[in-house]
């Protein structure tokens, strides 16, 4: 069976009966592909066990290309391409940089760090989203448990899990 290909969700009312779902779920081995909230649920990252984002780290290379690429620029400008001399400073009076310096750190990093999430969540330009259920945006949670991920569960035994860990429904959802 492919995987991202057939799911089993579970939909849920509340937020407090979803984190207790996610734990008996992941307690009874079956692997969890994501959870899908209308809104943000504190802690529930933690009980479906996902690492610290590396985006701070994605913010800090963009901000540091961001203030080479100012200090680069100005440097060149006032020092090689177009020589003034200003109040009688330095070609290349470094105080001057700074106010441009900060702005185009600022800039280059939050394009970068938008840029890198859009990829990393798909949410490209030129995909297609997959919605499980429309519902996720308006009231319910929604957890999808992807069948070929846990191939060696049974179905049933995947649907009554989720039954007896308080989903109001339990659904079928393929995307071809």
């Amino acid at each position: 069976m492919e995987r991202d290909k057939n799911f089993i969700l579970g939909i849920f009312d509340d937020e407090d009966i979803l984190k207790n779902a996610v734990r008996e779920i992941r307690a009874a081995g079956i692997k969890i592909h994501e959870v899908f909230s209308p809104y943000p649920v504190h802690g529930l990252e933690d009980e479906l066990g996902y690492k610290r984002s590396r985006l701070p780290i994605a913010a800090f290379l963009f901000g540091l290309l961001g203030t080479t690429l100012a200090l680069t620029m100005q440097f060149y400008m006032m020092k090689f391409d177009w020589p003034m001399i200003i109040g009688g400073k330095d070609h290349a009076a470094f105080p001057d940089f700074i106010p441009v310096t900060f702005e185009l750190t600022v800039l280059v990093a939050a394009f970068g760090m938008v840029g890198v999430f859009m990829i990393s969540s798909n949410l490209k330009p030129w995909g297609q989203p997959r919605i499980f259920d429309l519902r996720s945006t308006d009231d319910k949670h929604v957890m999808a448990i992807d069948i070929a991920n846990n191939a060696a569960v049974d179905l049933e035994i995947i649907k009554g899990a989720l039954k007896n860990s308080g989903a109001t429904e339990v659904n079928s959802k393929s995307f071809e």
